[in-house]
């Protein structure tokens, strides 16, 4: 007799149960993680926060929508509610996923698709990084699900939320662009769409599109240079391989815990009278397959040539957006029967892919320290750096910080751990920072920061052209909670005391 695992029974009696229960503990775990042991936020969450404390409609790192919701979440919870705002983004955009297919490939196949997912590393290790890419994964896939609504099951009220959806896709990431323009291609392309355009809710929802993007639409028209010098900084993220190269490989890298989970699963090799558990569906219409197909491959392979031919990445500098469809697209081509053969070693890969990168990273801030010793951006003593200057200026001047300016790694992080918030002057790209300036820093006072190499602390050269007054203060040290054979952070500041009253 044949024994099936438990997570097969339940994929069968329970399809929708095993979604949530998949999709809420990964939010669980990636929430919790860095809330309890991530003394910094990570990636450019700090910048976001430096730039969402603005709320401005527009900043050199693209479209407001993801700096509003990081500054408000933050405001509201702290580094928690950023990053519980992070796993919201990645459930809606497995619900939405799951949502497109149920409608294409059934519930019990939609939840294979969702269980896949876990294997793309784009919506795991670097989830708790909100920003633009991730505040568009969920809106990207909320799009794809609206528009086969509309042109799929011909739902014409659809086309009113995918105006809404793709609004506030352009407002999040300007990779929402390629999206749009291959709706409008696949639109044009297909009988179903060609219909679908003789009705009036398409151009109705054309026009809630154009309302929902005006404003930021009118900044990006005076704002041109300062966004094309934001998409130059690409370049140096590409590394030592070329924007293109960069891309195509972070495409594939982040797809290899999929990979692993679907050759797991044909249990090659086995042997010829081998039996597996079946998970069956009703055959796929062929234009919900090319549906599928057509979202899931064309968007990354148009942001690879588009990389290659420009020469930079833009909006693509995260594939998270880009691969939404890509284990559905892999459950379609699997065919009407999937066979999970060997399912108690595909349940241990996967469980192993959904809780291992979390424990390695917590495991890795112990160890990396006491071993290469190298520094981890997410073990920064962003608070005990942010009171310490914060405290000083207000005893000093008697009056609370106000702007933080310097290096561009430290100031952020600095701004972000003290009490009183505040603003970030760009000192190593002022244009950048258009709501204060040199003059006004130096009028209204405030603290320069910058990582010293010695005890000396002088500050760079930039920093003297713009305030040739400052007088460095004796570097400070911050320690880490696991320390190990690094040397301590030493960090120089100078204190700009207010020229006006």
């Amino acid at each position: 007799m044949h024994h099936v695992s438990l997570i097969v029974e339940f994929l069968r009696g329970r399809p929708a149960v095993v979604f949530w229960a998949a999709a809420l503990t990964q939010a669980f775990l990636w929430t919790v993680v860095p809330a309890l042991f991530y003394s910094a936020p990570p990636g450019d969450v700090p910048m976001l926060l430096a730039i969402g404390h603005e709320f401005v409609l527009g900043s050199y790192r693209g479209p407001p929508l993801a700096f509003w919701l990081g500054e408000l979440a933050f405001r509201t919870a702290g580094a928690f509610g950023l990053y519980a705002l992070a796993q919201a983004c990645i459930v809606v955009a497995y619900w939405a996923v799951f949502t497109l297919g149920r409608a294409i490939v059934g519930t019990r196949h939609a939840v294979l698709g969702i269980l896949l997912m876990i294997g793309i590393a784009a919506f795991t290790v670097p989830s708790p990084d909100f920003g633009p890419a991730v505040l568009a994964a969920p809106l990207w896939a909320l799009a794809l699900l609206h528009y086969w609504r509309a042109l799929g099951e011909n739902k014409r009220g659809a086309w009113f939320l995918l105006a809404i959806d793709l609004g506030l896709l352009l407002l999040a990431n300007y990779a929402g662009a390629l999206l749009l323009l291959l709706l409008l291609l696949f639109t044009l392309a297909t009988p179903l769409g060609r219909r679908a355009v003789l009705h009036s809710e398409p151009w109705i929802a054309g026009l809630l599109f154009a309302i929902v993007i005006f404003p930021h639409a009118a900044w990006l028209y005076g704002a041109r240079d300062l966004v094309l010098g934001g998409f130059e900084d690409s370049i140096a993220a590409a590394g030592r391989f070329t924007p293109g190269t960069w891309l195509l490989l972070s495409v594939i890298a982040t797809h290899l815990g999929l990979f692993l989970l679907g050759a797991l699963a044909t249990g090659w090799p086995r042997k010829k009278r081998e039996r597996a558990p079946e998970i069956t569906r009703n055959p796929v219409e062929p234009f919900a397959r090319f549906y599928v197909y057509f979202f899931a491959v064309v968007p990354a392979a148009c942001a690879v040539a588009i990389a290659y031919t420009a020469g930079r990445l833009g909006p693509f500098d995260h594939v998270t957006p880009l691969v939404v469809l890509s284990g559905l697209a892999l459950i379609v081509a699997a065919g009407d029967r999937v066979l999970l053969y060997r399912e108690r070693l595909v349940s241990s890969a996967w469980l192993g892919l959904l809780v291992a990168p979390p424990l390695l990273v917590v495991l890795g801030l112990v160890v990396v320290p006491w071993t290469v010793a190298a520094d981890v951006k997410i073990a920064q003593p962003a608070n005990a750096e942010g009171n310490l200057f914060a405290e000083t200026y207000q005893r000093r001047i008697g009056k609370p910080l106000t702007y933080v300016g310097g290096d561009e790694r430290v100031a952020p992080l600095v701004a972000l751990g003290a009490p009183t918030r505040p603003h970030v002057y760009f000192a190593w790209a002022p244009e950048r920072s258009p709501w204060t300036s040199a003059a006004q820093v130096a009028a209204q006072g405030g603290v320069l920061v910058w990582p010293a190499a010695d005890n000396v602390g002088a500050p760079p050269q930039a920093l003297k052209l713009q305030f040739p007054v400052i007088i460095p203060e004796v570097p400070r040290l911050f320690t880490r909670f696991v320390q190990g054979r690094l040397p301590p952070i030493r960090i120089g500041w100078a204190m700009l005391r207010p020229s006006a009253p």
